[in-house]
């Protein structure tokens, strides 16, 4: 039995990149054997165990035959007559087929070191064409890795697996895994821009494929939450219908879902400091009131979205300080009371009169929060009772 460390770990270390796990390649040992060695079993599709002590990742070295279209028309074939090249070979990029021995050398039989040095993302074999998802991590890791340009002929082979059909074979679940993560890298836009280049991202989005690249990569710069970049590039402006059917295509989770939606409906606002009436209705709009932390994603997606690829932190932040600021203003408004005195004069449409009344204190709570705030920046000895919420953004 020989075990060797393989894949991202390998790569990340010869990049000086931080390495967050490891995986371990087997060759000339069985199911049987990994057991009696206190290995625990967890692979559902082919042997992969736990190590007992580390709980890090073992396989036994394997291959892969194509049966039918799709990533999970596989036949999986795992004996301890499988050699780690055969393993490597089966891998998606050269980058990744790399393996590292016991005492630290490397066996790099498809050229791993050369793409690194070169920059340059390449698939180790035809198997690339075997399996659609390797067309995703293509890209994704093209969102990872920046300065890396994809060969010629992997965005050959790409194309051509696009051309065929195979990508129309995938499940949203496993779209959805791969793009989100994706989404989550240092440049976006790289993903986006490799799936284009091959054909698959007008397969993966229905509607027009035009994204706002820039404005992705400058979300991510500024460290946004999953929901706001995934927001800000699938979310035309204007079109909430292309937004919600791209979201149902690919099945994402319902908080990324809303914030799209909302961000594609509502793609303009009033300014944080102009009229009371409109600012209140805005809110509404946004269901501030009651979903205060999805309001605020939306501020800070629309800042991005009003700065095409230049917005800062410190902009996207303050915009969110000052429409936090004035939710805080309109939900310090008690509906108790005003709810009783409507009471008191009479039963009489009720619920439409304590309606009425609400929306009139929140207006003037929040054109009270507005002039003092004019009033500070005019004179900042001027101080800001708490009946208007402390100190300005």
């Amino acid at each position: 039995m020989q075990i060797y460390c393989v894949g991202g770990a390998v790569r990340d270390e010869l990049l000086g990149r931080p390495v967050t796990d490891r995986d371990w390649v087997v060759t000339g040992s069985t199911p049987e054997q990994m057991a009696a060695l206190g290995f625990r079993p967890v692979g559902r599709d082919f042997p992969v165990f736990l190590h007992p002590d580390t709980h890090e990742e073992y396989a036994l070295a394997r291959t892969e035959r194509k049966t039918a279209r799709g990533y999970r028309g596989f036949q999986i074939h795992s004996s301890p007559e499988v050699t780690l090249e055969d393993d490597l070979r089966r891998r998606d990029l050269t980058i990744n087929a790399i393996a590292r021995t016991a005492d630290g050398a490397l066996i790099d039989p498809w050229g791993g070191q050369d793409d690194l040095r070169a920059r340059r993302l390449r698939h180790v074999s035809d198997a690339f064409a075997e399996d659609p998802v390797r067309i995703l991590r293509l890209a994704r890791f093209a969102a990872r890795l920046p300065e890396f340009s994809v060969a010629p002929e992997t965005l050959l082979l790409a194309r051509r697996m696009v051309d065929e059909g195979e990508v129309d074979a995938l499940v949203p679940e496993r779209v959805w895994q791969e793009l989100s993560r994706g989404l989550m890298e240092p440049q976006p836009s790289r993903m986006f821009q490799v799936l284009r280049d091959c054909g698959a991202l007008a397969r993966l989005l229905p509607g027009p494929t035009e994204i706002d690249l820039e404005t992705v990569d400058a979300a991510a710069r500024c460290s946004e939450a999953l929901d706001i970049r995934y927001a800000l590039a699938i979310a035309p402006p204007g079109a909430p219908e292309v937004a919600r059917a791209r979201s149902e295509r690919l099945r994402v989770p319902a908080g990324c879902a809303d914030l799209a939606h909302l961000l594609a409906n509502q793609d303009e606002g009033p300014p944080p400091d102009g009229d009371a009436t409109r600012l209140l209705e805005h809110l509404e709009a946004l269901d501030a009131i009651r979903r205060p932390a999805r309001a605020l994603a939306w501020v800070r997606a629309r800042t991005h979205r009003a700065r095409p690829g230049s917005a800062r932190r410190e902009t996207v932040d303050s915009a969110e300080a000052q429409w936090r600021h004035l939710i805080e203003v309109v939900q310090a408004v008690a509906a108790g009371p005003i709810a009783a005195a409507a009471r008191a004069a009479g039963t009489h449409d009720l619920a439409i009169r304590i309606q009425a009344a609400l929306r009139d204190a929140r207006r003037d709570a929040l054109a009270a929060w507005l002039n003092a705030r004019a009033q500070h920046a005019h004179s900042p000895a001027t101080p800001l009772t708490n009946s208007v919420q402390g100190p300005p953004p």
